[in-house]
């Protein structure tokens, strides 16, 4: 992490040395803000909704006009987190126009984010100013003073209803099925994919403490062996390509294997696996459960980074994030679980997301610790003849 955030510093500085005045101000004179985002395509496509509605709407588009940076997953080393670190570096050193105004991610980072840069490294937002957060239920785990959460996500387990009538219920269960139906399921890798990660990250943390997936401590490192075992155990019945077990690229990569029907059950987004479902990506026998113990989930949430150069503006397009139309346009357009009242949700829509409660969620929030497990399951288990 330490040798990306030193590279990215540099191009940060670099890009901030030509920035010029004016760079953050769009058409008219209104500031345009800066905002990150990463994550599957679907991530992409419904932001690319949302900014365009936010920079039409006839009263949110006087504060300013919201431009988008997307950082796909699975793009290597350089991820949103590592910016942000290199950004807040450059910061203290006088750099301005550092081009992040608004970051959007996972609960579970928000640990790895306070411990490696601090609570200095964020905004404190004041919810009384936010009109549409009294309709919010929802608070993330640590840090409610910095973070905004707007929706709602979990991995749960997707299969096709028309071969398997009683889905596996627990991970022992699961563990049965997998070795009698050999070649039928799979997981992405974990460093291309957030549904991989939760499989591979709840795989070896079932067998830790509860308290281990609340803590981005190293000393849990140790304790990873049974778990990476049990992956061992289970990699030779999964899904097989050329004689060769092969683990999808990406999230999008497993569920093309259970569309084309090559695999029968995967762990998969919700959101992802219910809008395939409703575009017809995924047959309509695909269904969506949550294994006991469960895969993991969380709130995403919306961070203004200290450096921004325009934090009340950037607050705007959070609080449109949470107003009904909104909500709306993500639970229609991704099967995003909403934090709003469902009376304020289309009907024919939330009925998809009504079982998703997002306070039973699971959270992972060890931090940078599941990039270290990524590259252990690189190491030992992808090489697996």
């Amino acid at each position: 992490m330490k040798r990306t955030i030193c590279i990215v510093l540099a191009l940060l500085i670099a890009a901030s040395a030509f920035a010029g005045g004016g760079r953050d101000k769009a058409a008219g004179g209104k500031p345009e803000i800066q905002f990150w985002t990463s994550g599957s395509d679907n991530v992409r496509l419904v932001f690319e909704k949302l900014v365009a509605e936010f920079n039409a709407d006839p009263e949110y588009s006087k504060i300013c006009t919201v431009k988008m940076q997307y950082m796909p997953s699975g793009g290597g080393n350089q991820t949103i987190m590592s910016r942000m670190l290199a950004a807040y570096q450059a910061a203290q050193s006088g750099t301005k126009n550092l081009g992040i105004d608004l970051a959007e991610f996972g609960e579970g980072e928000i640990s790895a984010f306070l411990s490696e840069g601090g609570p200095n490294m964020f905004v404190k937002l004041d919810a009384g100013k936010l009109p549409n957060f009294k309709d919010v239920s929802a608070r993330p785990s640590q840090g409610a003073e910095y973070f905004i959460p707007y929706r709602g996500t979990t991995v749960v387990m997707a299969y096709n209803s028309a071969v398997i009538s009683n889905p596996p219920k627990t991970t022992a269960e699961l563990t049965a099925w997998i070795k009698a139906h050999p070649g039928r399921f799979s997981y992405n890798s974990p460093g291309s994919g957030g549904a991989g990660g939760a499989y591979v990250v709840t795989a070896i943390y079932n067998f830790l403490p509860a308290e281990a997936l609340a803590s981005a401590d190293a000393k849990w490192k140790d304790q990873w062996t049974q778990g990476l075992n049990y992956l061992k155990e289970i990699h030779p019945f999964l899904y097989k390509a050329s004689g060769r077990v092969v683990y999808p690229n990406k999230n999008q990569g497993t569920l093309d294997l259970l569309a084309s029907k090559e695999i029968d059950m995967a762990p998969a987004w919700a959101d992802q696996a219910i809008t395939a479902i409703k575009t017809g990506a995924l047959p309509s026998t695909v269904k969506i459960y949550q294994i006991n113990p469960a895969f993991t989930g969380s709130c995403q949430v919306f961070g203004v980074p200290s450096f921004s150069s325009h934090p009340a503006e950037a607050a705007a397009f959070i609080d449109f994030c949470l107003s009904a139309k909104a909500q709306n346009i993500l639970l229609t357009e991704m099967a995003a679980i909403p934090l709003i009242p469902e009376s304020k949700l289309d009907a024919s829509q939330a009925v998809y997301v009504r079982d998703l409660d997002v306070s039973a969620f699971r959270i992972n929030s060890i931090g940078s610790l599941s990039q270290d497990l990524y590259k252990v399951w690189d190491e030992t288990i992808a090489p697996l003849q």
